[in-house]
């Protein structure tokens, strides 16, 4: 294995082996349960020029800044930013309405009322969109859950399971339709052949600049929080 690689390994029942670079520049390696450590390891030695060009690009990209609730602030909400106002008086602790407020007494709160009102916000919206193109596609799923991933936009399990990370409500709606639409094709197929992006194109026509934004921006949606 190579010397400078320190993967974080996760072992599912998928089918597939794949790599992942992390937005704080680390390999995850996604494995099937029963698959060899030995053959993860060697995968790793063959791809080590792919891991470490990519851990260099992630590296260099602008770190988000450093969160401090203050007032004039922005904070992400479906692609676009929204400064904080820190109000004296308010009859809620935390509110959206043109921009986020937190009341002054609650600033020290600050993080757990915003992730729980991005989290609030992240079920109702993507679990709509959701429905609607299962719905328009004919494609059932077993279950729907909200996660706190940072890397991993969304997942599909064996039996049809659906998660995705509330992080993504912070992404422009195309970004959103475009996860869903990917998790949804994993449904009838579970690796990514030419097959399955073709179901992804078919469920979400253009999805490749969607899938770009995620990856040029994705970092941000992390970082924040």
């Amino acid at each position: 294995m190579a010397e400078t690689v320190t993967p974080r390994i996760v072992r599912s029942r998928r089918r597939t082996l794949a790599l992942v670079i992390t937005s704080d520049a680390c390999l995850e390696i996604r494995a099937p349960l029963r698959m060899p450590a030995e053959f993860i390891e060697a995968f790793i030695d063959k791809k080590s020029l792919w891991i470490s060009r990519k851990i260099a690009e992630v590296s260099a990209r602008p770190r988000p800044p450093v969160v401090e609730f203050s007032d004039g602030e922005e904070f992400l909400y479906l692609g676009s930013a929204y400064r904080l106002s820190i109000v004296d008086d308010a009859d809620l602790p935390f509110s959206f309405e043109g921009g986020f407020h937190i009341a002054k007494p609650h600033r020290a709160f600050a993080r757990e009322l915003f992730v729980r009102w991005y989290k609030e916000k992240a079920v109702s919206a993507i679990k709509e969109r959701l429905d609607l193109r299962a719905s328009l596609s004919g494609i059932g799923y077993n279950s729907f859950n909200i996660t706190s991933a940072r890397s991993r936009w969304g997942s599909c399990s064996g039996n049809g399971d659906l998660r995705f990370s509330w992080r993504l409500i912070m992404a422009p709606l195309h970004a959103i339709d475009y996860v869903i639409a990917h998790e949804l094709a994993h449904i009838d197929r579970k690796d990514h052949s030419r097959e399955f992006w073709k179901r992804v194109e078919g469920l979400f026509p253009g999805y490749a600049e969607s899938a770009k934004w995620l990856k040029d921006n994705g970092h941000l949606l992390a970082g924040i929080l």
